[in-house]
């Protein structure tokens, strides 16, 4: 074959494969589009199945400087927390809002448990409260190797009485040092017994919410600063173990339902199902939402702190806490 037309075979190869490789990107952009449509269309059958369609969130109260910390009770009273005005508020079942406790410790995080006991993440003085249903207040020895916690944020409490809190540093305006007290921003187990904290984690960068399954097998914990939601299986001394990535979403406080579906908070709610997988987002109209919980008499009514109000949706779902 002479040199011109291998050369012209050559040229010829070359297009042949640019005009290949340039059909599949075509195919490749026309497919996107569809792809994206594809997830939309799962992730709003996937709310469909946590709200009712077109349903959105309706706002209880307002008028607060920074809501967080909801937690139902027995009944389904739903207490939270105005961290800034140092004061627990509770929306009773019967749609009335009033004063649980104020000062409080310049509680955060709060949970209920199965005594009715209410338990704060009291952060005056990085401090963990139990307050009786009578609203007698313990405080509970809140250091680790003789140095106070960084600022106990968000807590879960297992059947047994087990606690898991997370422990990030948030400056805050009221206390009088500037430097982090513990040497990372860590998970703690207090134990049953009520007197002992061990430290479990301390490979996250800022751990924040937390919450486990009803079962009690497995908890999951959002590492806030590092924009991701991590699994773990709960032992039975308490030890966490098997640690999974759960989803590629940090969060501020969150909550589980029946089902299993993980609730993450930030923007709005935004909703993956126990495998990880999203399912949608439910928009609030803040600048940003910190924590939620399900209450009501039913367990069927997601209520969200975020920033200045508290609000609540009704949900197709029971919730767990």
């Amino acid at each position: 074959m002479c040199d011109v037309c291998f050369a012209r075979r050559a040229i010829i190869g070359c297009n042949l494969i640019i005009l290949h490789k340039m059909m599949n990107l075509n195919k490749l952009l026309i497919s996107l589009p569809l792809v994206c449509i594809s997830l939309a269309l799962i992730q709003k059958k996937g709310l469909d199945n946590i709200i009712e369609p077109g349903a959105k969130a309706e706002k209880l109260a307002d008028g607060f400087l920074f809501t967080e910390g909801p937690t139902s009770d027995a009944k389904g009273n739903v207490c939270f927390t105005d961290q800034p005005n140092d004061r627990i508020m509770v929306w009773s079942i019967e749609g009335k809002l009033s004063t649980f406790m104020q000062p409080s410790g310049r509680s955060n995080g709060l949970a209920f448990d199965k005594h009715g006991n209410l338990w704060s993440c009291a952060d005056e003085k990085n401090e963990i409260w139990c307050i009786s249903p009578d609203r007698k207040i313990t405080v509970i020895p809140s250091k680790y190797q003789g140095k106070p916690l960084n600022g106990p944020n968000d807590l879960w409490i297992t059947v047994d009485g087990g606690i898991y809190f997370t422990d990030p540093y948030y400056k805050r305006s009221w206390w009088d040092h500037d430097n982090m007290p513990q040497t990372c921003q860590a998970v703690y187990y207090l134990k049953p017994d009520h007197k002992t904290i061990i430290r479990l984690i301390d490979d996250l960068v800022q751990p924040n919410g937390i919450v486990g399954t009803p079962d009690g097998k497995s908890l999951f914990i959002a590492d806030i600063g590092d924009n991701k939601t991590w699994s773990y299986s709960i032992n039975k001394d308490g030890s966490l173990s098997d640690k999974k990535l759960f989803c590629e979403m940090g969060s501020d406080g969150m909550t589980i339902d029946l089902k299993g579906n993980i609730y993450l908070t930030g923007n709005g709610v935004t909703i993956f199902d126990h495998n990880g997988i999203l399912l949608g987002n439910i928009k609030v109209p803040e600048s940003w939402t910190a924590n939620v919980c399900f209450g009501g008499e039913d367990m069927q009514s997601l209520f969200i702190t975020a920033t200045k109000g508290l609000y609540r949706i009704r949900t197709l779902v029971k919730g767990a806490f």
